[in-house]
């Protein structure tokens, strides 16, 4: 049994997320979990709130909240969607716990004590009009690289290129549009990214397994300009985790606190600490994922995130830990994803475009979504949700090649045999045949699923499901039981079997169908089907079953059309 711990970036608390960001991190890294669970593997699939920063305290001064208040309500939100759209976290935590302060401020201290952290007088965009520093997210205008006119003054979203807020052409205040900007001084904290280059460059080269969206962005970010630069870690703001060295008050860094990309990611290793916590367990329980010393060396760490998340993570929270000098588990593989756009334009959280988690749960269960994000999921390149589509891919793959298998034999035998399994002839060579096929299909999807290849899992998925579909279609045992009704009944047995099949393996991508079509088979347990030929004859004569409610409907031409309408606009 092998030891997979899992994180998936942890979104933002100021709003409700949508699909885009779904399946750019939180969804993929659910169906990754669910896999290594069925198989039997010990997981620790973790996730949180990211609560710090500007965007916390603009969101709940727009709700005339304290931010503390909004923080916690919006956890409860984001916590009750997952579990909407059957994301199966172990802890989904908040960066905001006590824990993640207590962390952060002693990898701060650790880093200090290493030399890797120093005090910088500098210059800082102050809004005139908003009163206030601002952040370097809130702060738009054009790349001085690639003519993008809405980028960060922290970086560009089109290119990725890192930047500073005096780079930007036209700069502009996102919170009030004021372009009465100006320079003012102030002291901060920086990490001495640039000292550890060397060490993070081969680090990255020894992940040849990487995909190369992850790698060729943190090589981006190592070599562009005059290579890896220091990054601020501290900001003038109010809401956050104090700047302290351990336990100690940091002279001159009074009132300020940690720049919220330096605390977010030691929310990962702080959200194993809140889940040992709440399960009353101890120390040691979290700290044997995530310590080295004390038997992290034997996990296996994956995180899930967009590529805008990518810098972040292979180059900034990495020299936090290895610049702490401490036995901390690093990343074992990335898996990043491009972006899922919407009807010819991009999602967006900031522009309320798209449809967002909450909204898509109103229309339709979770499944119909899940099905459609993970098999388009944008992973060579970016992708696009058209309602045309979203329509085809449910009616076709959902409706026609699932959920008709499963009701045409279910319901036939419930008119021959009743609703038992029935005995029936021996296999013949179209069963072998059909086995073959599956057990090259299983290694197939197997070898995908543990590669995190999505898209191909899910199409390998469907070939499966279509397998059987075509079976059902030659063997025919509605005409076949004119005939030889024993025959027939041999056909009917294997084909439940095959249902049986289908429930095992697209339990990760479609829980909720799966476990009504184990319910409705009378089937004892949860598993993998290694073996094809053992998997075909769980379910022996005389079984009872119950012929399950329609698995999938299929949408119509009008729903689709007024949903598209309904959602070309902006939420509020």
């Amino acid at each position: 049994m092998a030891r997979h711990l899992i994180t998936s970036a942890i979104p933002y608390i100021n709003g409700i997320k949508h699909l885009g960001n779904l399946v750019g991190s939180q969804l993929p890294a659910d169906l990754y979990a669910r896999y290594q669970r069925a198989r039997g593997h010990e997981v620790l699939f973790l996730c949180a709130t990211d609560e710090h920063g500007t965007p916390a305290e603009l969101a709940a001064a727009k709700a005339g909240k304290p931010v503390a208040e909004y923080c916690a309500e919006m956890h409860d939100t984001q916590a009750e969607l997952a579990r909407g759209f059957r994301l199966s976290f172990d802890h989904f935590g908040r960066s905001s716990s006590p824990q993640n302060h207590q962390l952060t401020q002693h990898l701060a201290g650790r880093l200090a004590d290493a030399g890797l952290i120093y005090e910088v007088s500098e210059k800082q965009v102050y809004s005139i009009a908003d009163g206030r520093f601002l952040p370097d997210r809130y702060i738009e205008g054009t790349c001085p690289n690639c003519g993008f006119d809405s980028a960060r003054g922290d970086q560009c979203d089109n290119c990725t290129k890192q930047l500073d807020p005096v780079d930007l052409i036209e700069p502009h205040s996102t919170i009030s549009g004021s372009t009465d900007l100006e320079m003012r001084e102030t002291k901060h904290l920086y990490l001495k990214q640039s000292a550890m280059r060397d060490q993070l460059e081969t680090w990255i080269d020894s992940k040849d397994d990487w995909p190369i969206l992850t790698t060729s962005i943190a090589k981006k970010w190592l070599n562009d300009g005059d290579g890896l630069q220091d990054r601020g870690i501290t900001r003038d703001l109010s809401w956050g985790i104090p700047v302290k060295r351990g336990d100690t008050d940091w002279p001159g860094m009074e009132g300020k606190v940690f720049y919220v990309w330096f605390d977010a990611p030691v929310e990962y290793i702080a959200c194993a600490a809140e889940w040992a916590e709440a399960a009353g367990a101890k120390a040691a329980d979290w700290e044997r994922w995530w310590r080295t010393g004390a038997g992290a060396q034997d996990v296996r760490y994956t995180q899930f995130m967009g590529k805008d998340n990518v810098p972040f993570h292979t180059l900034s929270f990495p020299a936090t830990i290895l610049g702490s000098g401490e036995d901390w588990k690093l990343v074992d593989y990335i898996k990043s994803f491009n972006y899922l756009n919407y009807e010819g334009g991009q999602f967006s959280t900031s522009r309320g475009r798209g449809i967002f988690m909450d909204q898509a749960l109103d229309i339709l269960p979770s499944d119909y979504w899940r099905w459609w994000l993970l098999s388009h999921a944008p992973e060579s390149s970016d992708a696009e949700f058209t309602w045309e589509n979203f329509q085809t891919s449910v009616n076709k793959d959902l409706a026609d090649v699932l959920g008709n298998f499963v009701s045409r034999v279910t319901k036939f035998c419930r008119s021959r045999f009743g609703e038992v399994v029935p005995e029936g002839g021996a296999t013949g060579p179209r069963e072998q045949a059909l086995i073959t096929e599956l057990t090259e299909r299983l290694a197939r999807y197997d070898a995908h699923m543990e590669a995190m290849e999505v898209r191909k899992s899910a199409q390998e998925l469907r070939a499966i499901w279509a397998a059987g579909n075509e079976y059902l279609q030659s063997a025919a045992p509605w005409a076949v039981f004119k005939e030889d009704p024993e025959e027939a009944a041999g056909i009917v047995r294997m084909s439940l079997n095959l249902a049986a099949f289908y429930a095992d393996l697209s339990a990760p991508f479609i829980p909720d169908a799966a476990a009504e079509l184990r319910k409705s088979l009378a089937l004892d347990s949860a598993g993998w089907p290694d073996d094809v030929v053992l998997a075909l004859s769980r379910l022996a004569p005389g079984h009872a079953f119950t012929v399950p409610e329609n698995l999938f409907r299929k949408l119509t031409d009008e729903e689709c059309e007024d949903w598209a309408a309904r959602f070309q606009g902006t939420r509020d």
